[in-house]
């Protein structure tokens, strides 16, 4: 499938690391909410409908709702899902929209879901580093954290006027 340009167009800037912590940050607060709704459907729709009501309430008084590896996975799947659907369609999660920073590639183009995939999971590598991969946008000549390297994409600042165009 063709890469979509991206608009508007232009020489942007790299986005300055306090913009993309807001960004994170208000993402972050999207995806909590996600993990919850996720969670209410699987435990209290998909689950009370396997095993009933009063089977639920006992495994949940019991622990063994605490650890499950299959909601794990539908939650690691969803919030990929939440990241790929903007980051391949847009250039921006909602997060990104309101502090007017986007991903693209070097001609403008958006992210493919291979490229998604990987800035997804070096991510995740860049919080379990403590936030490293993260604050190398502080060090980087080009303001690069790792999943941008890692991914070829890089996360510019768009003009303020440019959701008028």
């Amino acid at each position: 499938m063709p890469k979509h340009t991206l608009k508007p167009q232009g020489d942007f800037p790299p986005a300055g690391f306090p913009r993309r912590l807001a960004a994170i940050f208000y993402d972050f607060l999207l995806c909590v909410a996600l993990v919850m709704v996720v969670t209410l459907v699987y435990q209290h729709g998909l689950l009370r409908l396997i095993y009933g009501g009063e089977q639920l309430k006992i495994m949940a008084e019991s622990g063994a709702l605490d650890i499950d590896p299959l909601l794990s996975t539908i939650l690691l799947f969803s919030l990929f899902g939440f990241f790929a659907k903007f980051w391949t369609h847009t250039g921006q999660t909602l997060g990104m929209q309101v502090w007017g920073i986007r991903i693209q590639n070097a001609n403008g183009t958006a992210i493919d879901l291979w490229q998604a995939l990987l800035r997804f999971i070096v991510a995740i590598g860049s919080w379990l580093f403590f936030g490293l991969g993260f604050l190398w946008v502080l060090w980087d000549k080009q303001k690069r954290s790792w999943h941008d390297i890692y991914s070829d994409s890089h996360v510019v600042q768009l003009p303020k006027n440019a959701h008028k165009k």
